[in-house]
C-alpha cells in the first residue's frame, strides 16, 4: 500500500515552535500527531507495533539458528532496523528456555516399573509389633537400593520412595503406640552451630551471611527428609536457583566479552563489538536450549502413545547439542576473519576459560538458590 504524500509547509513544532519538515520534529523528536485520538486509531497503532514486532522476529531467529555470525555481521554494517537488538533478543530467549527448563524440571517423573513394584503399598497392617514394623520397614528399604541400583536412578528416587514407606511404617507405629520412625541423614556441616564470626566486617553483613548460611543449612536437611517436607524444600531451592541464573548470566556477559576481547587485543575492535558477539552467542545458545527442551518433552509425550518417534527425537536433540560448538566456531571465525588454525586454537582456549567461568557463575547461583 502506497503511503500518501503529506505537505508539511507551514505546520510548526507544538512543543518547541520549530518549523516540521516531516512527522517528528528534527530538533526536540516529538510527533506531529496528536495523542487525543479515537480509539480505533489507536488499535490500529497497537496492531501495526505489534505485526511490526514480529516481522523483526521473523527476520532475526531463524538466521539466529542457522546463519552463524550474520546478525552480528549485519549488526556491525549498520543494518539494524529489521533485527531485534541484541540485548533484547538475548534476554527474551534467556527467559524463555529458563521458563520451560524449569517446567521440565517440575515434570519429571520416575516411573521405572521395578522402583514402583519394589514399593509396593506400604502394607504394614499385618506386623503386629513395633518391632515388627521396623524390621519389615528395613527389609522394604534394602529392596528399594536394589532396585533402584539396578536401574541406575539417582538418590533423589531413592529418598522419595523410602519416604513412602516410612509413612506407612508410622501410620501403623502410631496404631501400635509406639514411636515413629527416625529420619536418617547425612552427618556433615551443622549449619546452626557454626556460625561465621568477624572483627572486621560489618554486623549487618555478618548477621546476613549467618541468616543465609542457616537457610542453606534448612534447605539442604529438608531435601533429604523426602516427603511432603522434602519436595517442599527442593520446591524452595529451585525457585531460588533459578530466580538468580538470568542475573548470573548477565554476569557472565560482559566477562565473555572481556575475553574475547583480550584474545583479539591485536584486531583493534572496541569492548562493545566483542559484547555483541557475546550477546548472539549466548542468545544462539539459548534458544537452542529452549528448543531441545522443547523437543525433548514432546518425546516424553509422544512416547507413550508412539513409540517410534522416540529415536528420531532423540537425534534432534543430539544434533542441537553437536550443532553448538560447531555454530560457534564458525561464527567466530565469520565475525573475526582469522586463519582455521589461529581461530580454532582461540577457540578452544576460550572455550576451557568460558567452562571454569560459567561453572563457577552456576555455582554461585546453586549457593544463592540454597540460601534463598
Amino acid at each position: 500500500m502506497k503511503k500518501e504524500l503529506v505537505s508539511f509547509e507551514g505546520l510548526h513544532c507544538a512543543n518547541c515552535s520549530t518549523p516540521m519538515q516531516g512527522e517528528f520534529c528534527h530538533e526536540c523528536g516529538q510527533s506531529i500527531h496528536s495523542v487525543l485520538r479515537p480509539m480505533h486509531h489507536m488499535v490500529e497503532d497497537t496492531l501495526d507495533m505489534v505485526l511490526h514486532i514480529d516481522g523483526r522476529v521473523v527476520h532475526t531467529v531463524p538466521p539466529l539458528f542457522y546463519r552463524p555470525g550474520f546478525l552480528t555481521m549485519e549488526y556491525f554494517s549498520g543494518r539494524r532496523q529489521r533485527y531485534v537488538a541484541p540485548f533484547r533478543l538475548m534476554f527474551v530467549l534467556c527467559l524463555l528456555a529458563f521458563f520451560v527448563t524449569r517446567i521440565a524440571i517440575d515434570n519429571v517423573g520416575f516411573t521405572d516399573t521395578n522402583l514402583e513394584a519394589s514399593a509396593g503399598t506400604g502394607d504394614f497392617a499385618k506386623d503386629t509389633t513395633p518391632d515388627a514394623v521396623r524390621a519389615h520397614f528395613e527389609t522394604m528399604r534394602k529392596d528399594i537400593d536394589k532396585a533402584a541400583d539396578s536401574a541406575e536412578h539417582g538418590k533423589k528416587t531413592i529418598r522419595k520412595l523410602v519416604s513412602v514407606e516410612r509413612d506407612h511404617a508410622n501410620h501403623r507405629l502410631e496404631q501400635l503406640g509406639a514411636a515413629p520412625l527416625p529420619v536418617q541423614t547425612e552427618d556433615g556441616w551443622d549449619f546452626h552451630q557454626n556460625k561465621i564470626e568477624s572483627s572486621w566486617l560489618p554486623d549487618s553483613m555478618v548477621r546476613s551471611l549467618n541468616r543465609s548460611i542457616e537457610h542453606m543449612g534448612t534447605n539442604l536437611r529438608g531435601a533429604m527428609v523426602g516427603g511432603e517436607e522434602g519436595a517442599a524444600a527442593q520446591e524452595r531451592i529451585l525457585a531460588g536457583i533459578f530466580g538468580v541464573l538470568p542475573q548470573t548470566m548477565f554476569v557472565v556477559m560482559p566477562l565473555f566479552a572481556l575475553l574475547l576481547k583480550l584474545m583479539y587485543v591485536f584486531k583493534r575492535r572496541l569492548y562493545m563489538e566483542h559484547l555483541i558477539v557475546a550477546l548472539h552467542s549466548h542468545a544462539f545458545m539459548f534458544l537452542v536450549l529452549f528448543l531441545g527442551v522443547l523437543v525433548g518433552g514432546l518425546r516424553s509425550w509422544l512416547v507413550p502413545h508412539a513409540a517410534w518417534v522416540s529415536t528420531p527425537l532423540l537425534v534432534v536433540i543430539w544434533a542441537l547439542g553437536i550443532w553448538v560448538p560447531i555454530y560457534l566456531l564458525i561464527m567466530q571465525k565469520r565475525v573475526y576473519r582469522q586463519g582455521w588454525f589461529l581461530t580454532t586454537v582461540k577457540y578452544l582456549f576460550i572455550g576451557w576459560c568460558y567452562t571454569w567461568l560459567i561453572s563457577f557463575a552456576l555455582g554461585f547461583a546453586a549457593l544463592l538458590g540454597l540460601a534463598h
